[in-house]
């Protein structure tokens, strides 16, 4: 039982570190070109990884009828 907590916090506080990690690039590249950042979406734009992950979960407007429409809409969660 602990190896699968230990594993699902650990999970998801690499996933949070990498959300966090990109809104400091994006910040810095605002910076770097002049511009205010992603600052667009809640306080100091700490919700923008979260903005950015829902936009390219639905992203996709086309199914592939000939295939499997459970895997084909099921794999970005997944790898989300």
């Amino acid at each position: 039982m602990f190896n699968v907590t230990s594993t699902i916090v650990n999970s998801l506080c690499l996933l949070l570190r990498v959300a966090y990690f990109s809104l400091f690039e994006r910040n810095i590249l605002g910076l770097i070109q002049a511009r205010l950042g992603p600052n667009k979406v809640g306080t100091k734009g700490v919700l923008q990884p979260f903005r950015d992950a829902v936009k390219l979960l639905g992203k996709e407007s086309r199914f592939p009828f000939s295939r499997n429409i459970f895997m084909y809409l099921a794999c970005p969660i997944f790898i989300l």
